[in-house]
């Protein structure tokens, strides 16, 4: 079955949308959100068509299907108006054989990252520029980011991450892939 991972919608309904879009596009079977979803943030720019209420009901439109963590921009005033969980700070979930563990990335990261077993892959949020590379300092993980749905930053663009089969594939917004990596 299908992984949709995302993070970093910001409040932007037109990102939401486009995200629920391709959510259905994808039939994937859970969407996992890294956080971050309705509050723009001091440091970021107003991302495109930035409605909170609006974002939160077209999530609200999947929400059975929604696995959630906070980020650092969300709080109980956001979980107030979602109709799913979204405060904790991580979920650790077994995908297919791999162990992930989802974080938003302000707390546990590739430099500081969670006590994770071997070959377990960390997922983050947080820095809006999508990225995967395998850490092998203290422990061998592999770090995974999805890059932002709405503002990204550096060379990323707006988009999302699927995993199926052991298969990371990353996709900018209109469902075009940009690469994979594939899991050991």
């Amino acid at each position: 079955m299908k992984l949709m991972i995302a993070s970093d919608i910001h409040g932007s309904a037109y990102y939401a949308q486009k995200l629920v879009d391709a959510f259905h596009t994808e039939q994937a079977g859970r969407l996992l959100l890294l956080g971050d979803l309705l509050y723009h943030g001091p440091r970021n720019r107003l991302p495109r068509d930035y409605d909170c209420m609006r974002t939160a009901e077209i999530l609200g439109t999947v929400w059975e299907r929604i696995i959630a963590v906070r980020g650092n921009c969300d709080s109980e005033v956001d979980q107030a108006v979602l109709g799913f969980p979204m405060m904790a700070d991580y979920a650790m979930l077994d995908w297919e054989g791999v162990t992930l563990y989802a974080t938003h990335g302000h707390l546990w990261n590739e430099e500081f990252p969670p006590p994770l077993p071997n070959g377990a892959v960390l997922l983050n949020g947080h820095t809006h520029i999508a990225e995967c590379r395998l850490m092998e300092d203290m422990h061998e993980f592999l770090y995974v980011n999805p890059g932002s749905v709405s503002l990204p930053k550096e060379n990323s663009v707006n988009g999302y991450l699927t995993l199926e089969s052991g298969v990371f594939t990353w996709k900018d917004m209109n469902g075009r892939t940009g690469r994979t990596y594939t899991v050991a």
